[in-house]
């Protein structure tokens, strides 16, 4: 598979710290957003492309493992981590290398604690008990799965292949990255096949567990005399009342406005509004005269 320069696509620098990258992201996720584009497929590809740099690099663990195989990570996160990745680039011997197709690891390297310290060695701790998506001797299917924010926050479905058969699975709303989704009987040998989570970044918020954070900005005028602003949440837009006085970067807090409880939807967070002021660089001769009368104001 070809090699995707994940630094590059955010156009950071190899050392780029995680606030960096994530300044990156949400810079080109909002230039090249769909809804900023629409009907333009390159634009598309590139916020896809963008995602898919921005989940690995601000992940500490899949960043490691994609610094360290460099070309060959592309190989090994299609294989989902472990399973069917072809060792020839390990294990050399005949011309271009030899195949060696593994399935259980442990039998390979003559029993777990080997196994483990040489998966240590080479791909900093990243071990047999991974949820990558492989058979190992227990026999869990997993496959991965990506969905939107909106969509975890609603609740979605998705069709899926498994042992030549189409099943249409319920994503429950609430999940997160990382949540497995139990599909009973929908592996290929009719045992349970997990649909392994992947909530894709969306430009518009944060997300803290069930909490949501957005980020709006206003004009010095409506801080200091008040107004209202809009701010987007998951369920569409809404009018945040600016108190005068607001001072920059102060937080609103919208109760119930963030995501659902996996476990109970009608539980939910609450979503944080950061209010940014822009200061105008040019001001009318009328606004600034109306200013400076105003600081001779005791």
């Amino acid at each position: 598979m070809e090699y995707k320069d994940y630094y590059r696509i955010l156009g950071i620098d190899r050392n780029a710290s995680a606030e960096e990258i994530r300044q990156a992201y949400r810079k080109l996720a909002k230039q090249y957003h769909p809804d900023r584009n629409p009907g333009d497929k390159a634009a598309e590809e590139k916020f896809k492309e963008i995602n898919e740099a921005y989940q690995v690099l601000s992940d500490p663990q899949k960043r490691a493992h994609y610094d360290r195989l460099g070309n060959a990570y592309s190989q090994w996160q299609a294989s989902g981590g472990v399973g069917d990745f072809d060792w020839s680039q390990w294990f050399t011997g005949a011309p271009g290398g030899v195949r060696v197709e593994v399935r259980d690891f442990g039998d390979l390297f003559g029993g777990e604690d080997l196994f483990s310290e040489f998966f240590r060695n080479i791909f900093g701790g990243f071990g047999p008990t991974s949820h990558g998506r492989s058979r190992t001797a227990s026999h869990t299917y997993q496959q991965p799965v990506q969905i939107s924010l909106i969509e975890a926050y609603q609740g979605t479905e998705r069709e899926i292949q498994s042992g030549g058969r189409k099943l249409r699975v319920r994503i429950p709303a609430g999940v997160d990255t990382g949540s497995n989704v139990r599909v009973r009987n929908g592996a290929p040998d009719g045992s349970d096949l997990y649909l392994v989570v992947e909530v894709l970044p969306d430009p518009r918020f944060e997300r803290k567990g069930r909490d949501l954070y957005t980020d709006v900005t206003i004009t010095v005028f409506t801080a200091l005399l008040g107004g209202e602003v809009p701010v987007e949440t998951p369920t569409g837009r809404l009018w945040l009342t600016i108190p005068a006085g607001t001072q920059p970067e102060q937080i609103f807090r919208l109760s119930g406005r963030g995501m659902p409880d996996v476990k109970n939807s009608a539980l939910k967070g609450d979503l944080y509004v950061r209010v940014h002021v822009s200061i105008p660089q040019r001001l009318s001769e009328r606004q600034r005269s109306l200013l400076q009368e105003a600081a001779r104001i005791p």
